[in-house]
């Protein structure tokens, strides 16, 4: 993905390890939050190969410079809930004039359609909504709900997100097509449902860390040294590298390229 333009307008956790991931493949990745937004608990995990800059889309001056951040992009991740864009004037017509051919992927919560949808939430919400935590109760014999030990449905999209983004690129070479993907958490846990045993498995307990769970060399962050652990995914003939370390939030300027 080297050469190739994704704008981030995602916030944890989902859409921020999509975008790592592209950024890992080489992508220019450049994330754009709000003036005052800061998530700093994970932070340091998601702006891996990325720049962050700031902008203010009530400000005239700085919706231009997203305008031209707009134009210039091959891939735009956002994921803010349905209509948010389009409140702040750049709806779907707004963004495909800028950028015909735009690869634009959204995510949220409860999805695109229904009495849901418009719903703000999270993954231990979605979790909640769906019945996982239900499942995970009767699973511990527990008298409160039980969600899963991670972030799964955030992971799980987040993966999902960045092939969507891939295969929207390949079909925009090979068939000049251009791509809009909607993904949410929800849908994801429906599709983890459907993935796991029907059966009660045995509990089993997490696998202690090791040396080899962990990256070989220290990554000087903005907050000092870290070692960080190793990809959960892997390509054949294709290693993930990270030329940038994770950097703050506001730590860059809004431009493609920029150190």
């Amino acid at each position: 993905m080297a050469g190739l333009k994704v704008l981030d307008l995602t916030r944890v956790l989902a859409g921020p390890v999509a975008t790592r991931f592209l950024a890992g493949y080489g992508a220019d990745v450049l994330r754009i939050d709000p003036p005052s937004w800061d998530e700093p608990g994970v932070i340091p995990e998601v702006t891996l190969g990325k720049r962050c800059a700031r902008l203010d889309l009530r400000l005239a001056r700085d919706r231009d410079v997203f305008e031209t951040l707009l134009a210039q992009a091959d891939v735009l991740v956002h994921g803010y809930r349905p209509a948010a864009l389009e409140g702040l004037g750049f709806g779907e017509e707004v963004r495909r004039r800028l950028n015909p051919g735009l690869v634009d992927v959204a995510l949220d919560a409860y999805g695109w359609t229904g009495p849901w949808s418009g719903r703000r939430g999270f993954d231990s919400l979605v979790q909640m909504s769906a019945g996982i935590a239900e499942r995970g109760m009767r699973w511990r014999n527990a008298d409160h709900p039980v969600p899963l030990p991670v972030q799964a449905l955030d992971h799980a999209t987040g993966y999902l997100i960045a092939a969507a983004a891939v295969r929207g690129l390949v079909r925009r070479l090979e068939e000049g097509r251009t791509t809009q993907a909607r993904l949410s958490l929800a849908r994801t846990a429906l599709l983890l449902i459907g993935l796991s045993p029907s059966e009660k498995a045995a509990a089993q307990p997490l696998a202690p860390i090791t040396e080899a769970d962990l990256a070989p060399t220290l990554e000087q962050t903005a907050w000092g040294p870290a070692r960080r652990y190793l990809p959960p995914v892997a390509i054949d003939g294709a290693p993930i590298t990270w030329d940038r370390p994770a950097a703050k939030l506001g730590s860059s300027p809004p431009k493609w390229g920029q150190v």
